[in-house]
């Protein structure tokens, strides 16, 4: 039996043989009986694979479900930048510990640019848009923000990466003393974007008190 391919797309993507980032080509095939060498009666098609560009091996097209890792570093640093957010929607930006922590916590993200003035303006104005209360909580359009922003990553990290990201807006809520009520509203709603079980978000709240 051959199989005659034919690329039909291309792109890149997080090749797992390789372990990162690489091109690839969308193959699909026509299957020829061979005798003596030579393919003579077409045996129906073959594919759709993804091959390889660097080793040349072939993945199933749901290999593409999985971001590259430049994609998914941009997915962190939004989740990141949406949880510090969150956090500070619910009345942080009135504490310079708690606005400290946010931009210290961005940096850290990539934000290399990130000031307490452009956090409390961009908070200022998401609330403004949003109609939010003058005591806000974590209301549906919060809430659907942070599906939003974890739900698509939470697949792609381990256990330990999701924890972390949690306990860095668990921290900044902490800076200026323990939780509000919205505070926490709003971090167990992330706990549950990022698939992390009820007990244990309440677990991780907790030890996020003790200094590590």
């Amino acid at each position: 039996m051959h199989t005659a391919w034919d690329a039909v797309g291309d792109g890149e993507f997080f090749c797992p043989a390789c372990g990162g980032d690489r091109n690839y080509q969308r193959l699909t095939g026509r299957r020829r009986f061979v005798l003596l060498g030579l393919p003579v009666l077409p045996r129906g098609t073959a594919g759709p694979v993804i091959q390889c560009a660097a080793c040349q091996d072939f993945f199933d097209p749901d290999v593409l479900d999985h971001p590259t890792t430049t994609r998914l570093s941009a997915m962190l640093r939004d989740a990141v930048h949406t949880v510090v957010l969150a956090v500070l929607s619910t009345g942080g930006t009135t504490s310079r510990t708690t606005l400290d922590t946010a931009v210290a916590t961005l940096r850290g993200a990539g934000y290399d640019d990130c000031t307490e003035e452009r956090l409390v303006a961009l908070v200022d104005a998401l609330a403004t848009d949003a109609g939010r209360a003058v005591e806000p909580d974590c209301g549906p359009g919060l809430a659907i923000e942070l599906h939003e922003a974890l739900g698509p990553l939470a697949p792609h990290l381990a256990p330990a990466g999701r924890e972390a990201l949690l306990l860095q807006g668990a921290r900044i809520a902490l800076a200026d003393g323990p939780y509000t009520p919205a505070e926490r509203d709003v971090l167990t709603t992330a706990g549950c974007a990022l698939t992390i079980d009820s007990d244990e978000v309440a677990r991780l709240l907790v030890a996020a008190r003790t200094p590590s």
